[in-house]
């Protein structure tokens, strides 16, 4: 039995075993799609509804055929809206295109060559879309004080990018993710930035509750022996930070003290 069964990610009204989100962009096909988001033991699922078909186009392959939304939370995302009112209109859209469903996670792009957050714009449809009834997952930032506000907005969780979108640079803001994380009241995931395992599990072991990722996947020579390596990770990161990592110290300590004994 996995020791941690019992330990749960809870966002908003929904529990989650997986604490590993990921995307279902850049796979070559459907069924890499279907093979990887397996291999990742992912229970929530990304769909950026403006370039995935979740039925809004009949006569194309639907995501949903491979993904079911009786086996994983679809999440749909805003990616690619660059203002807050395209991106509220298109978690209406979703919401219509999965009979009422309200979990979503928004992202409101500022820059097209960074896909580095507009806040200003992501505060303005996170507020709309609290207001309206969903539950916002939020992409933003690193910056402590911007999350705080997202989470009293009304947010369920906060996501703070690691490293820009897609970079594969990994880890690159430990002091502001601890800084976020020991004033959150919300799940904090961190999303963007991971590159491999050892990403994953870094930022598991700093308390993130979990990490949404799909290009580290998905760019993968093998996205599928990669999904099941940052199932691995996320797993690791999150036992060693329950467990509680042992004191740094400067200088060697024995591992059989001889301190007492008579010799």
């Amino acid at each position: 039995m996995n020791p941690n069964a019992s330990d749960l990610l809870t966002i908003g009204s929904r529990q989650f075993h997986s604490r590993l989100l990921t995307g279902t962009g850049k796979f070559k096909d459907l069924a890499e799609t279907e093979a990887a988001t397996q291999a990742a033991g992912a229970q929530i699922v990304t769909v950026a509804i403006r370039r995935s078909n979740i039925g809004q186009n009949p006569d194309e392959p639907n995501l949903l055929d491979v993904l079911p939304p009786e086996r994983y939370t679809i999440l749909p995302n805003t990616a690619g809206c660059y203002t807050a009112e395209d991106a509220v209109r298109t978690c209406k859209l979703a919401r219509e295109l999965l009979d009422g469903h309200n979990l979503v996670k928004l992202e409101v792009l500022g820059d097209a060559k960074t896909l580095y957050p507009d806040v200003v714009a992501t505060l303005k449809a996170a507020e709309l879309l609290v207001a309206d009834g969903f539950e916002v997952m939020v992409y933003t930032s690193d910056d402590p004080i911007l999350c705080k506000r997202l989470e009293e907005i009304g947010c369920v969780a906060v996501m703070p990018l690691a490293a820009p979108i897609g970079s594969g640079l990994g880890i690159q803001n430990k002091y502001n993710l601890l800084t976020i994380i020991e004033n959150a009241k919300v799940p904090i995931i961190v999303d963007a930035g991971v590159g491999t395992a050892s990403d994953a599990a870094i930022a598991m072991e700093l308390g993130c509750d979990g990490v949404l990722m799909n290009t580290a996947i998905a760019a993968a020579q093998n996205p599928v022996l990669m999904a099941s390596a940052m199932k691995k990770a996320i797993e690791a990161g999150r036992e060693a930070f329950l467990a509680g990592r042992m004191p740094r110290r400067r200088y060697a300590s024995a591992s059989s003290p001889v301190d007492g004994l008579f010799l």
